[in-house]
């Protein structure tokens, strides 16, 4: 189910648009709602489950989860999909942590790698087949069903977790650092919040740059807390060793260009080509279908070379299939855009495994777990952050080419790549601006490559198991 809401809304967000009326802001908090709060309440919904009981915070995940999903199939606003994204996004963070550390609770150590084998298998499948799933489901039976496909799955999910998983024993000798989820919360929302409305109320206004002087406030204060309290909910002593620092980067690079890729080359395809959903959907199954060979070829590689070499190599791949993107446009040939995806899906495939033994295979072994968590938070920040400088750098592109008294319903249609009757510049704006996101995404992929490579020295090399391990671990935010 999260593997599936990972990639499948993108294909379904014009028909979204189209149906509720949503504005090209609220489009981008169709992705962010769920990014953001999947983001915050990750380390606390792992911390929840040592004490209250994984089993018990596994079925209440998928359960509410299920239930979310349905409800925005039926809510019938743009307003009921955002809040419900976002409760989508709560129960992924409370059922995740839990899979990992269920596995590991219920599996000897000889059979933990086949179980995790088959854990990363399924995530990655589903993650590989959710754009032509959407796409199939939003052509034939609406967007809605979109949604609606993880009832199913939750059923199932409920029903063999309640006779077949057991229980963990709780740990309630440990406690919750409440001060330091709610400074990290409020830091998160604040960066992710004044980034997406930056489209709409400008860089310089007064809420803008109210929010980004705010979020670095609050960060001074959670590094002030972490510092005192007993039992922190990110120790700072976790960054003593640069690798953990260097390898949260990878992640940041790595998923904001693969989700600000995504939102912008779906509208791109949809609206700007005129694609059926389903044909999107296969168009972009190279830039997901890759990703199945490429990460277990990261981890061996990461195993063999070290993760240094194989993290800026995977930057770098991504960067050159970002900057020959730029060569798309409206009349290009479908290799044009095919090309870049197989090489930034191996990039990314690259650059994962690698980062991921950069932060927990860099951190102290009493701490691996929170720099699982660590890991996953930058994960979700890398896209959701990604996915809004994109997106703002369409509207501010637009901006010189919207004619004047043209209203706002045909503005939002236009920043979301759908060609208007004699105004062709708006298309060519559109398309600009896409060139311009992928030389932005390319840049800041380079520039944490040189970084890998200039600050750190290479690290004892990891099995090729415990790579494969440390990637499924942190993808969970196992704690």
């Amino acid at each position: 189910m999260v593997g599936l809401d990972s990639t499948v809304v993108h294909i379904a967000n014009p028909a979204i648009q189209a149906d509720l009326g949503a504005s090209f802001s609220e489009l981008q908090w169709v992705i962010n709602s769920y990014l953001l709060t999947l983001a915050v309440f990750l380390i606390l919904g792992g911390k929840l489950g040592d004490r209250l009981g994984r089993k018990r915070l596994y079925l209440v995940g998928v359960l509410a989860f299920g239930l979310a999903s349905v409800g925005i199939g039926l809510i019938g606003s743009i307003e009921g999909v955002l809040i419900l994204r976002a409760v989508q996004g709560l129960a992924a963070a409370v059922l995740m942590p839990q899979t990992v550390a269920l596995l590991r609770a219920t599996f000897p150590r000889e059979q933990f790698g086949m179980a995790i084998g088959i854990w990363g298998g399924v995530s990655s499948v589903a993650i590989a087949g959710g754009p032509l799933v959407s796409g199939v489901l939003v052509e034939h039976l609406g967007w809605e069903w979109v949604f609606y496909i993880n009832a199913p799955f939750a059923l199932i999910g409920l029903i063999f977790g309640a006779f077949v998983i057991a229980e963990t024993p709780r740990d309630t000798a440990s406690r919750l650092d409440l001060a330091g989820v709610v400074l990290l919360a409020l830091t998160l929302f604040s960066v992710v919040f004044a980034v997406v409305q930056s489209e709409s109320w400008g860089w310089g206004d007064a809420r803008t740059l109210g929010l980004l002087v705010a979020a670095v406030v609050l960060l001074g204060a959670f590094i002030k807390v972490e510092q005192t309290v007993a039992e922190p909910l990110l120790p700072l002593h976790l960054f003593k060793a640069p690798s953990v620092s260097i390898g949260g980067a990878v992640f940041v690079a790595n998923f904001f260009a693969m989700l600000g890729l995504t939102f912008l080359i779906t509208l791109f395809l949809l609206n700007t080509l005129g694609h059926t959903t389903t044909r999107a959907g296969l168009m972009m199954l190279p830039l997901s279908l890759f990703s199945i060979p490429s990460a277990p070829i990261g981890a061996l590689l990461t195993s063999r070379i070290g993760a240094r070499k194989v993290a800026a190599t995977g930057l770098a791949l991504m960067a050159l299939g970002l900057l020959l993107l730029t060569n798309v446009d409206t009349t290009s040939s479908y290799w044009w855009m095919a090309i870049p995806f197989v090489l930034i899906s191996f990039g990314s495939g690259f650059a994962i495994p690698s980062a991921a033994d950069l932060i927990v295979g860099g951190a102290p072994v009493h701490l691996a777990g929170v720099a699982s968590g660590f890991q996953t938070t930058c994960l979700q920040v890398g896209g959701a952050i990604g996915t809004a400088v994109l997106s703002a750098i369409v509207t501010a592109h637009l901006a010189g080419a919207l004619p004047a008294g043209l209203d706002a319903g045909a503005a939002a249609a236009a920043a979301a790549g759908v060609p208007l009757d004699g105004l062709p510049q708006l298309t060519d704006s559109f398309v600009g601006a896409l060139h311009i996101g992928m030389v932005t995404c390319a840049g800041l992929a380079l520039v944490v490559a040189v970084l890998v490579l200039a600050v750190l020295r290479e690290a004892p090399h990891h099995s090729f198991d415990t790579v494969l391990e440390e990637t499924v671990e942190g993808e969970a935010g196992h704690l």
